[in-house]
């Protein structure tokens, strides 16, 4: 099968070896699948990972290994861990695979990713996709459901006010996110035309961004040691900076403030897939506007490299 693997470079190879599903997994025929930047960063070394990239794709179950047949011929996402289901495994026992000290992540650490004609996958990480949501919005529910998890980690009252802070990919689908949940959400970035796709929503440009501490919630996304010190001068005393980007730190800051004002820093990752589901269902969220491209997958070099260029925010990969 075609699948782009990394493997101390970027290569597409055309008779990678099709898996086989276990016991209790299921055979998906990758039908669109999307680039992330956490795939870009695994070519740069991060998590030290070689094999098939890819962690967000919508496609059809061809074969299942398991009594259960009930999603033969569906079409399904996959949430992208999955952990060891030993009885003595805390995490596994809440569901919260993506803790598991033995996990398996899709593309990223000990496990192949999506960006490949098949992939295998736990029938319990197996979402169906409902009929009314098309391929090109089912493909953003990876991350739509890490924008979710905010909302799931931490309360915010209808009086809060709230500012992302990242105008890329990730800071888009944040505020998309928490505009759908009628939340009172400023978006802020460095590039108007990025900021012009956040439809409906209050933006503003960095550069005409009053720094005042009036925010009840931050949500820092650009990534950046400057990122995370620009929210910590915008959020209020005892007020939530919520983390939804690793930040590698290539220089001193300041963490005085989180004592001084009391706040509280909350890491935020990876969300459930039902509930992101259900906020496409209702057609509160458009995704659409945010894909720069879609590419065959026998272009996808092309497309890892369209990826890197700072106008684009989302390329998809497609296999039908």
């Amino acid at each position: 099968m075609k699948a782009v693997v990394f493997d101390d470079g970027l290569k597409l190879v055309n008779d990678y070896k099709k898996p086989v599903p276990q016991k209790g997994e299921a055979l998906v025929r990758v039908t669109l699948a999307g680039i992330c930047n956490t795939d870009y960063e695994i070519t740069k070394g991060y998590m030290g990972y070689k094999g098939i990239l890819g962690h967000e794709a919508v496609g059809i179950v061809e074969e299942i290994n398991d009594d259960d047949k009930s999603l033969l011929g569906k079409r399904v996402v996959a949430e992208i861990s999955y952990g060891c289901k030993k009885p003595d495994c805390p995490y596994c026992a809440q569901k919260l695979y993506r803790h598991c000290p033995d996990r398996h992540t899709l593309g990223i650490w000990r496990k192949d990713g999506v960006f490949a004609q098949y992939f295998t996958m736990p029938l319990e990480t197996l979402f169906e996709v409902p009929d009314n949501v098309p391929n090109e919005q089912a493909v953003f529910v990876e991350p739509l459901a890490a924008a979710c998890e905010i909302t799931e980690q931490l309360h915010i009252k209808p009086c809060d006010k709230v500012i992302v802070l990242g105008d890329g990919k990730l800071g888009l689908l944040t505020a998309m996110t928490l505009n759908a949940q009628n939340i009172d959400v400023t978006l802020v970035g460095k590039h108007a035309e990025k900021l012009n796709l956040a439809k409906g929503i209050k933006t503003k440009l960095l550069d005409d961004l009053k720094i005042e501490k009036i925010y009840d919630v931050t949500v820092e996304a650009t990534g950046s040691i400057s990122g995370f010190e620009t929210a910590l001068a915008l959020t209020k005393p005892r007020g939530v900076l919520v983390l939804k980007s690793t930040v590698a730190a290539t220089k001193e800051f300041n963490l005085a403030p989180v004592v001084i004002d009391e706040i509280t820093v909350l890491g935020s990752r990876c969300g459930q897939f039902a509930p992101a589901l259900r906020l496409l269902q209702s057609g509160k969220v458009d995704f659409k506007p945010l894909i720069s491209g879609i590419y065959n997958i026998d272009d996808a070099l092309e497309a890892f490299e369209k990826n890197k260029e700072k106008s684009t925010v989302k390329i998809l990969l497609k296999f039908d």
